[in-house]
């Protein structure tokens, strides 16, 4: 398996996109609308954040799974029993966020959405026949009115040497939501798992545009379009005292959504927060 970026400006980039997906889980967008400029500032801006005492004044709502979320709360990965090296903040634009990095949010929040239903608009356009019927409504209909898109800014701490054994900074896992929109880190590290069971590195080049298939898009799909495990292992030969800062967009549908027989959206998010030990 080998991850290929696709040029978003081509002719062929529905195509060839859709088809990453379909054999890897994942796609890797160049030259796409989301502005590397905006996705700097605000790697910087919530660098500064992470950094002050500031960010216990926004602790998560456990309810609304909102604000803060302090390593000592982090995930923990479904199967696993150490708790991911790793801070976050969950954003929705009905939720807490401090004031003045609100406007810098949620302007790119507006964006990746937008983009993001493009996307999601490829994938229904090449599903096959046989795959769209598994559809409850066109995949673009879902997302429609939904509130339940997250975007989470991830911050992964510089690394002691002293973190518990065998813990990462973010264990194996799959994304719970239909497609996840991430602009390539400003650290290596993100690894997805080919089909043979070794891990490959996920090209990493700022700029690029990571986009992977989450849970309820397989589960929707009757499992056509696969959700493919991936991780974010520490640096090796790396210097282990910087940061890494993530930005990823979860694009949920709402929650009344039929995405199978066993599943509503609803019913699906509940099983895995519960799971991963955040309710």
């Amino acid at each position: 398996m080998q991850l290929v970026a696709v040029d978003y400006q081509a002719d062929n980039a529905e195509q060839a996109f859709v088809e990453s997906l379909r054999q890897t889980g994942f796609g890797v967008l160049k030259n796409h609308p989301i502005q590397q400029s905006m996705v700097n500032d605000i790697y910087e801006a919530w660098q500064a954040f992470f950094d002050s005492e500031e960010k216990h004044q926004y602790e998560y709502n456990k309810g609304t799974q909102d604000g803060f979320f302090p390593q000592s709360v982090s995930e923990v990965a479904k199967g696993y029993t150490q708790k991911d090296i790793k801070e976050y903040f969950h954003f929705y634009p009905w939720g807490q966020c401090p004031d003045a990095l609100r406007p810098q949010l949620m302007a790119y929040y507006q964006a990746a959405n937008s983009l993001a239903e493009q996307l999601l608009g490829w994938v229904e356009k090449h599903s096959p026949k046989e795959v769209s019927a598994h559809y409850s409504q066109p995949l673009s209909n879902m997302i429609q009115d939904s509130e339940q898109t997250l975007l989470r800014v991830l911050h992964y701490p510089p690394l002691s040497g002293e973190e518990e054994p065998n813990a990462i900074r973010a264990a194996a896992h799959e994304d719970i939501n239909l497609l996840t929109i991430l602009p390539a880190a400003n650290e290596p590290g993100l690894q997805v798992k080919a089909r043979d069971g070794s891990w490959l590195d996920v090209p990493c080049d700022f700029g690029n545009l990571i986009v992977n298939i989450g849970d309820m898009l397989q589960e929707a799909s009757g499992h056509y379009f696969p959700s493919t495990t991936h991780r974010v292992i520490n640096p090796e030969g790396a210097d282990m005292t910087k940061s890494r800062i993530s930005l990823p967009l979860f694009l949920h549908p709402r929650p009344d959504v039929v995405l199978s027989e066993r599943h509503t959206a609803e019913s699906y998010l509940q099983e895995r927060l519960r799971e991963l030990g955040v309710i």
